[in-house]
């Protein structure tokens, strides 16, 4: 993964990171070290198997008696009423005191079934996880969305119950890393209370956040307190949304489990954490706002919409010869528009050059910061982001040094390289052993591993920072392997290549190219891929030679079923 550090742009928020290569700069000194991929990471307790590996769930053997000692404290005595000694036993009321709502703290267990995004017609092996959850109003259950990513199976278990139930995802919010389960036996929900949610504490507030990490089977309590609060990268989402720093410990299982403040209220949920040579006890928590932001869009739309971006990118107007240059007074502030995504509702309102100054009522600074708190700023995508998918908001703007008001249309973020599938089947087409699919973060990450920043083809990667698609339906369509046959000859070592035509007619997508080939009558197949290359076949013979080559590999059908359609 190289430093995005002088490469990252910003659509509607300030230095937004490009999706799964650099994940997070922690640090703002400028001889900070930089964070990556590898460094921040998920916490839910058993990663997907790796290829030498076919299980990974939680190891079931005991610790070594070793490694306990310097974790087991010593029993506390205290002498009884005729002298003896005896071992003081915390009672459950002297937890609850700490933590009243620790009881509505579950654990989630989760098998999951990968899609296989280099072979796209199969899955992977199923694996197992766990992870932590916690009980909210209206019999529904609040976890991380990687925590029941491409779920199979989703199963709850009580603190101090032997019986683990079987619960219905209701909604993944992919962006935020929130996922909304509930349970249909009325058994689960008897002697459970629902958490409070509380609103978004202070720097130095105690926080306790409560799940069932790695370590041991019962659930566990760790402390610190809130140590920086502002947009951050969300891992899982690929986007950036308001986040909590805290110096408590969050290990893999800590994944959906509450953060709890002194008074027991419920201030956010665990994450992720930074693993860094230079940084101990780092961790994340999703803050309250962007919870209830997500279950009243549940509620509002009955599934998930997402959060609204503006659908820009722009440009700090810290340097006063630029100010000056663009026609801004002393006294105005704001930032400058750069690009704007051609799917976005702001194409038609906004132009290049254009200078935000005001977002639905807050002037922004050259930064792109507006105040926040007393003594604390943060970046003016935060006011963007509490509004919903479909919502207005206005803005003013300096254009040719006059100021306008304008009505904008909030609405999702479009991506020409994905960042995730939604759960959602990978998309293929096969025709005479030439494998076509759909480039995304997923597919990036199953060809070339977690350092696909490295080692991807460069044009693909750039793509993936800063292409922008020119309309809803725009996909980057590549020719992912050739299924080796002698119609083929001479075409086996083409592998991830994107396929810019064919027969003369411009691919805009998958669905688009394999329509053109079926109803292809010319003699040949020519497809025009990048770096001037050229793939040419006999239609008839093409189209012959595909049904060999599918029972050949046991491939059960030519095309995906979102193509059939």
């Amino acid at each position: 993964m190289c430093n995005h550090a002088k490469l990252k742009r910003k659509r509607g928020r300030p230095a937004a990171t490009p999706p799964e290569t650099t994940v997070a700069d922690i640090s703002n000194a400028a001889n900070s070290p930089t964070t990556t991929e590898s460094d921040v990471e998920l916490v839910n307790s058993n990663p997907p198997p790796s290829s030498s590996q076919h299980r990974r769930g939680r190891s079931r053997n005991n610790p070594t008696p070793e490694a306990l000692t310097a974790r087991v404290s010593p029993i506390s005595v205290h002498p009884g009423a005729n002298g003896s000694v005896s071992p003081l036993v915390e009672s459950d009321c002297d937890v609850a005191r700490v933590v009243p709502s620790m009881d509505s703290v579950v654990k989630v267990f989760c098998v999951h079934t990968e899609p296989n995004f280099s072979l796209p017609w199969q899955r992977k092996r199923q694996y197992s996880s766990s992870s932590s959850g916690f009980v909210i109003k209206g019999r529904r259950v609040l976890t991380n969305a990687h925590s029941v990513e491409h779920y199979t199976q989703v199963k709850l278990k009580k603190r101090g119950s032997d019986t683990k139930y079987l619960a219905t995802v209701l909604a993944i919010g992919t962006e935020c890393d929130i996922a909304l389960l509930t349970v249909d036996d009325d058994e689960f929900w008897k002697g459970v209370s629902p958490v409070e949610f509380g609103d978004l504490p202070a720097l130095q507030d105690a926080v306790t956040v409560v799940g069932y990490p790695i370590g041991g089977d019962t659930i566990s309590v760790t402390s610190g307190v809130v140590s920086r609060i502002e947009i951050l990268s969300y891992v899982h989402g690929s986007t950036e949304l308001l986040g909590l720093q805290i110096d408590a410990a969050i290990n893999s299982g800590n994944s959906g489990g509450p953060a709890f403040d002194d008074k027991g209220i419920c201030v956010g949920i665990a994450f992720q954490s930074l693993k860094h040579e230079d940084a101990e006890n780092i961790g994340y928590v999703i803050p309250t706002p962007v919870i209830r932001h997500f279950i009243q869009d549940y509620e509002k739309n009955g599934k998930y919409t997402g959060f609204p971006i503006l659908g820009i990118e722009w440009q700090k107007m810290e340097n006063p010869d630029l100010r000056l240059s663009m026609g801004m007074k002393t006294d105005q502030k704001g930032v400058l528009i750069q690009r704007i995504d051609p799917t976005s509702p702001q194409f038609k309102v906004l132009k290049p050059s254009d200078i935000i100054l005001n977002f639905n009522g807050f002037d922004i600074a050259n930064d792109g910061t507006v105040p926040f708190r007393h003594g604390e700023r943060i970046g003016f995508s935060y006011l963007v982001s509490q509004k919903y998918t479909g919502d207005s908001a206005e803005m003013k703007v300096l254009r040719n040094s006059k100021s306008l008001k304008l009505k904008i249309l909030l609405g999702t973020h479009s991506r020409l390289v994905p960042a995730h599938n939604e759960g959602r089947p990978p998309s293929y087409y096969i025709v005479a052993g030439l494998v076509f699919t759909t480039v995304s973060v997923p597919y990036l990450r199953s060809e070339y591993g977690k350092d696909y920043g490295f080692e991807a083809p460069v044009k693909l990667l750039d793509k993936l920072l800063y292409e922008m698609p020119q309309s809803v339906d725009e996909q980057i369509v590549v020719v992912s392997q050739v299924l080796v046959a002698e119609i083929n000859i001479g075409y086996e070592e083409i592998a991830n290549t994107q396929v810019l035509a064919f027969n003369g007619q411009p691919v805009k997508n998958l669905k688009s190219l394999a329509s053109m080939v079926e109803s292809c009558n010319d003699e040949y197949l020519k497809f025009d891929l990048e770096f001037q290359q050229i793939l040419v076949l006999q239609t008839k013979a093409a189209k012959e030679a595909t049904l060999d080559i599918l029972a050949t590999h046991c491939i059960p059908s030519a095309m995906s079923d979102d193509l059939k359609t």
